[in-house]
């Protein structure tokens, strides 16, 4: 299986995504939408920053008890609540993001979204990944 990242010269140079991602072989794996719940099912934090950082660790542990790791992920979709404050955020998301994922990027897109199945929830991810 492998994973291969492409960023053609032609397209804006990307910070924090890859503009594609070639999967060959393996396994798909599609990783529900995560927010920022913990086991017990309450909200984890308040600010955007703390609420990314707990639903990028719940996608990343769903991830794990299939098998894979950060660098199998193909593809994550962020819906932020806020896409300002996504944006005003972004240094600190993905310095979250790189100490978490590393810096195997998947393709990415934020979209914007009115509110959340938990009304507290600010962001949630979804995704898949292709593992071996």
């Amino acid at each position: 299986m492998s994973l291969d990242r492409l960023n053609p010269a032609d397209l804006s140079p990307p910070a924090g995504f890859s503009h594609a991602v070639v999967a060959t072989g393996g396994r798909l794996v599609f990783l529900a939408g995560q927010t920022a719940l913990d086991a017990e099912g309450k909200v984890v934090g308040t600010t955007l920053p703390e609420q990314f950082e707990k639903a990028l660790t719940n996608l990343l542990t769903a991830l794990h008890a299939a098998g894979g790791t950060p660098a199998d992920l193909a593809r994550v979709t962020v819906y932020a609540t806020d896409v300002a404050d996504y944006r005003a955020h972004a240094r600190e998301l993905g310095r979250v993001w790189k100490d978490l994922a590393g810096r195997d990027y998947p393709a990415m897109a934020v979209i914007g979204a009115v509110r959340l199945w938990d009304e507290e929830c600010l962001v949630e991810l979804d995704g898949f990944a292709v593992l071996p």
